[in-house]
């Protein structure tokens, strides 16, 4: 890149340019999409599975997957209710993102 002309030097600045503005919008969607995303990790506890929201101070607990589904996300409406959502970087119609941890299983 040391080698260019001073011609070749402008090119080379417009297609800098052009990546960095694309790399701007390129973050600018993935904040955006991060801010509709509530993200959830579901996990087999002793006795009951426990969701634990990651990105709100939320958790709760189920004896089977659709219980605690249901648990977390009312968990969440109910934490949410009243809140200012713009000020928590929370878009209206947010999606919950929900992940589930399940056990390792080794066979000898």
């Amino acid at each position: 890149m040391f080698l260019l002309c001073k011609a070749s030097d402008e090119i080379l600045g417009r297609i800098l340019f052009e990546r960095e503005v694309k790399i701007n919008v390129c973050f600018y969607t993935i904040e955006l999409a991060m801010r509709r995303i509530i993200q959830v990790k579901i996990y087999k506890g002793e006795k009951y599975y426990v969701a634990e929201c990651l990105d709100l101070p939320v958790v709760s607990q189920g004896k089977t997957l659709d219980e605690v589904v249901a648990n977390i996300k009312e968990a969440i409406e109910l934490h949410l209710e009243g809140e200012d959502l713009e000020e928590l970087e929370i878009l209206p119609d947010f999606s919950i993102l929900i992940n589930l941890e399940l056990p390792a299983y080794a066979k000898a």
